[in-house]
């Protein structure tokens, strides 16, 4: 009775996630395609919260630096990198 919105967004996805059985979307190809988008998705996600985590009007003293923020950023490239790769090879066997 709290969370009357939280309930009803869980009672809608599982209302979808049922209707979706009645579909002719096969389950492994959306899968698939919900991970690349994901991928693809993930590096802007990424630059921004290290952008934000930089922040010291945002975080004050909490900002990351040193290691943490070179290993970030270099997470960071190495995803762009294989979302770049993943997209030119996304037709090819």
């Amino acid at each position: 009775r709290q969370a009357p919105m939280f309930y009803g967004v869980l009672v809608a996805t599982m209302l979808l996630g049922a209707g979706l059985n009645l579909t002719p979307i096969d389950p492994f190809k959306a899968l698939y395609w919900s991970a690349v988008v994901n991928g693809i998705a993930a590096v802007p996600m990424m630059i921004m919260i290290l952008l934000l985590a930089q922040n010291k009007k945002v975080l004050k003293e909490f900002t990351i630096s040193g290691w943490l923020k070179f290993l970030a950023w270099a997470a960071t490239i190495v995803m762009a990198v294989a979302a770049l790769i993943m997209i030119a090879t996304l037709g090819q066997s």
